[in-house]
């Protein structure tokens, strides 16, 4: 598999990202962010950010962020063949440097690839099924 960022690596629609939200697989927490997770079928991984002002105020901040994630997605990908992940913001992201995000994202990328689809922490799990 290649390593580049192609068009079909990233979530684009609002449908895509609805997808995602509505019935994600799992959740992955870390550090001033929070993965939702999907499985989607495909033999690549593909990717959505929600960086929001609210949780990080300026443009340039959120500018650098999202092309940290981006590059960190691009290298680990490899291991995240068959998910749409959405990453959302919260605050604090902002205040990491370039290599404490990278850490940061290396380490959740690790998680989710070693985690089984039905062993990411599943919001549904523990609902009773609907008729």
């Amino acid at each position: 598999m290649s390593r580049d960022f192609a068009r079909e690596k990233r979530l684009l629609t609002p449908r895509q990202f609805k997808a995602v939200f509505d019935s994600p697989s799992g959740k992955l927490p870390g550090r001033n962010v929070l993965l939702l997770v999907r499985e989607n079928g495909l033999p690549h991984p593909r990717i959505g950010l929600v960086i929001g002002k609210k949780s990080v105020k300026l443009a340039v901040e959120r500018n650098r962020i999202k092309r940290q994630l981006r590059e960190t997605f691009r290298l680990h990908q490899t291991e995240l063949t068959g998910w749409d992940i959405v990453v959302i913001s919260r605050k604090g992201l902002a205040d990491l440097d370039n290599p404490e995000l990278a850490r940061q994202f290396a380490k959740l990328w690790r998680r989710l690839s070693r985690t089984p689809s039905q062993n990411v922490d599943n919001p549904e799990q523990g609902k009773p099924a609907h008729a």
